[in-house]
């Protein structure tokens, strides 16, 4: 890390916890690059199909629960 990279982090860390929150999504923020101004119409087309396989009970739905504890089994090597 560059000196000037450590003297703004340190500057940071003196911040309150919104503060530093604030400064954390924007930095993150700016490594997202350009919105993709097509993904809002291509998520709300997907949502769509989503919803009208499961009203065609087209696909198998899964309980939370059951997801859940497949999930936490992955992530955790059990």
């Amino acid at each position: 890390m560059s000196k000037a990279a450590q003297s703004v982090l340190a500057e940071a860390l003196r911040l309150d916890v919104d503060a530093r929150a604030e400064l954390a999504v924007e930095l993150l923020k700016s490594l997202d690059g350009p919105a993709d101004p097509d993904a809002e119409a291509v998520w709300a087309a997907e949502i769509e199909r989503r919803v009208e396989a499961i009203e065609a009970g087209t696909v198998e739905l899964e309980p939370w629960e059951d997801v859940k504890r497949r999930i936490e089994s992955e992530i955790l090597g059990r």
